[in-house]
């Protein structure tokens, strides 16, 4: 019912908007005709162009500003993270936080450089152990994750997690293999992406062969 309610407000806003719009256009238009054509030559030459300079160079320092302030804002939030991962007390605490860590620092590697070994051992432990139960949702963020902060001897654990049983888990290991370069599994992936029964994961082992060089 209140889908039924709220669409004639909705529709009134936007006509609103529509008509103040209309306004604006036709009372600029009037104002513009009646200005003597010297002034209409001094805005046109000169105001207009200044103005708009102006707006460009105000919209890019807006921008400078708001990149710097999403900067720090995001190593705050990481030092935050990386404070609660190494006081969490068990696995599960741990493993959220760190979930949220790679997430916060948009899958890379920079600034996770003194807690990367125990990333890196958490979500290989995480994939080895949770094989087989139907925990797939945290073993293949495990998977996918440990393609940000692994090494080379995750790629065997990766390519064995191309042989999970859900698919879910096989796109993100394909994804996580993809994230390593990991040359020595680009053959697996390339089988992987033609008979692998599931598109997505098919479609993940091509962006993986794609991103190895």
């Amino acid at each position: 019912m209140k889908r039924y309610i709220d669409a004639p407000q909705d529709g009134q806003v936007n006509l609103t908007a529509a008509l103040l719009l209309v306004a604006v256009i036709v009372t600029g238009v009037w104002v513009w005709k009646r200005l003597p054509l010297a002034t209409q030559d001094y805005l046109i030459d000169q105001a207009i162009p200044l103005a708009l300079l102006v707006g460009m160079i105000a919209s890019g320092g807006w921008l400078v500003i708001r990149y710097i302030r999403t900067r720090r804002m995001r190593r705050q939030e990481r030092m935050r993270l990386v404070r609660s991962f190494t006081q969490a007390s068990t696995v599960e605490k741990r493993l959220d936080i760190a979930f949220a860590l790679i997430e916060v620092n948009h899958y890379h590697r920079e600034g996770l450089e003194d807690i990367e070994p125990a990333l890196r051992d958490l979500f290989a432990t995480t994939l080895t152990r949770s094989l087989g139960d139907k925990q797939h949702q945290i073993r293949g963020m495990s998977a996918s994750h440990l393609g940000v902060v692994g090494d080379k001897d995750a790629v065997q654990l990766l390519l064995k997690a191309l042989e999970d049983d859900h698919a879910y888990v096989r796109a993100c290991a394909a994804l996580g293999l993809g994230r390593l370069r990991a040359s020595e599994a680009k053959e697996r992936l390339k089988v992987v992406s033609v008979e692998d029964w599931d598109q997505t994961v098919r479609s993940r082992a091509r962006e993986a062969m794609e991103r190895i060089p």
